[in-house]
């Protein structure tokens, strides 16, 4: 059955748009009439009308432009803007001395705060400083001094227009973040409701062609084997989850509308830590148990790759010298000042005296590929193995290396 895949917008900033186009519609109307109810005090009203005609045509034929991000340009912020500037210049050419002296409004009065708004809308609280300029330049100009209600106004415009922008660049930020746990929320539903499904089908089945098989032997035996193979490694990817995932903001006009970026392919960034069971996950097998902790175990690269080398080196050896139906168990153990190891496995053991042997025979695999690696990262390497019980080794490297290892 198809499913229905349902697309969920999320914008805190629509509503600041929509607040934007009646604001603008508003205070057009506000300055057209403070100029009929101050009509007396225009040495040349049909300047002010000219400019009150430009003002309510191009309000009302750009209020499409304010409905959203996109459709609000830079081009159009910049004749907008222009238009405030122009109206607050104009003001001491048709106004008399005692209206500018008395504090009266410019042209364009608060409406050109709209217009600074706008920029703090579209590009935070950047674009609403570099706004606001220009219009105190303005006001200061059409005062002639800097009075006191003059500077007050531009202050308050300067200020308004900052702390708008910058709320607007943290609910961005915050739409983003939601986006991401409403995603990730969802991935993990899905990826329990596949886990049942493949956990009472697939898996099911591979652990009865397992079991058969070894039971027929032959052929059939090989193929259990293959079988039990991929009943772990599936186990183990429906275990692991879904690979994560980044989401970046693809446009600002559609909110939270987010695409997928993978992340590091190992599990970190580049400089951050790496989760040393992604690393220790591939060595699962059919005859390989791994035990880790529901958490992840960060470890500084260079340390969580040298321990896990040292991991395929004790399984190398488990391999080559245990036997070919010897099973072994990797245990991962995440103190507070360290990480512990322990792989384990039931062949015949290690004669005592061996390893001795070995190294004056120059076969140095336990001595350089384990103990070699874990003295690098300031850590140590112990290997128990009591005659026909098997062999242990443990792996322990502390959190921060102190090694050569941690100093690359």
């Amino acid at each position: 059955m198809a499913k229905q895949v349902r697309v969920m917008r999320m914008s805190v900033e629509q509503p600041l748009w929509r607040a934007l186009t009646g604001y603008r519609v508003l205070t057009m109307l506000y300055a057209v009439g403070l100029f009929a109810t101050a009509y007396d005090e225009y040495d040349r009203p049909g300047i002010a009308i000219a400019y009150y005609v430009v003002l309510c045509v191009w309000t009302l034929a750009t209020l499409p432009r304010v409905q959203n991000a996109a459709a609000c340009t830079k081009r159009f912020l910049a004749v907008d803007l222009a238009i405030a500037v122009a109206g607050i210049v104009l003001t001491p050419l048709v106004v008399t001395d005692h209206h500018i002296d008395s504090g009266g409004s410019t042209l364009p009065s608060i409406w050109t705060a709209g217009s600074v708004l706008a920029f703090a809308i579209k590009g935070g609280w950047r674009w609403a400083a570099l706004a606001s300029t220009p219009v105190a330049v303005a006001n200061l100009i059409e005062r002639g001094h800097p009075a006191r209600d003059t500077v007050h106004n531009v202050i308050l415009v300067w200020v308004a227009s900052i702390a708008i922008g910058y709320v607007v660049e943290v609910a961005r930020a915050s739409e983003r973040t939601l986006a991401r746990a409403l995603e990730i929320e969802a991935a993990t539903r899905e990826r329990e409701r596949l886990a049942r499904d493949i956990h009472d089908s697939v898996l099911q089945v591979l652990a009865m062609v397992q079991r058969r098989g070894a039971v027929l032997g032959g052929e059939a035996a090989e193929l259990g084997r293959m079988a039990g193979e991929q009943e772990v490694a599936l186990r183990t990817l429906v275990s692991g989850g879904l690979t994560s995932v980044s989401r970046v903001s693809d446009d600002v006009t559609q909110g939270a509308v987010v695409h997928v970026v993978d992340d590091e392919p190992d599990g970190g960034s580049v400089d951050g830590p790496l989760d040393l069971r992604a690393l220790l996950t591939p060595y699962a097998s059919a005859k390989v148990s791994l035990v880790e902790p529901g958490a992840p175990v960060p470890l500084p690269p260079p340390a969580a790759r040298e321990l896990a080398a040292a991991v395929g080196a004790a399984l190398d050896n488990v391999h080559r010298h245990a036997g070919e139906h010897a099973r072994a168990w990797i245990l991962v153990e995440d103190e507070p000042d360290e990480v512990i190891v322990t792989v384990r496995d039931d062949g015949p053991g290690i004669p005592e005296g061996r390893l001795v042997q070995a190294e004056g025979e120059g076969r140095l695999g336990v001595a350089q590929s384990i103990r070699g690696r874990l003295r690098d990262l300031g850590g140590s390497a112990e290997l128990i193995s009591p005659p026909g019980q098997g062999t242990e080794v443990e792996l322990k490297v502390p959190k921060v290396s102190r090694g050569k290892a941690g100093q690359r």
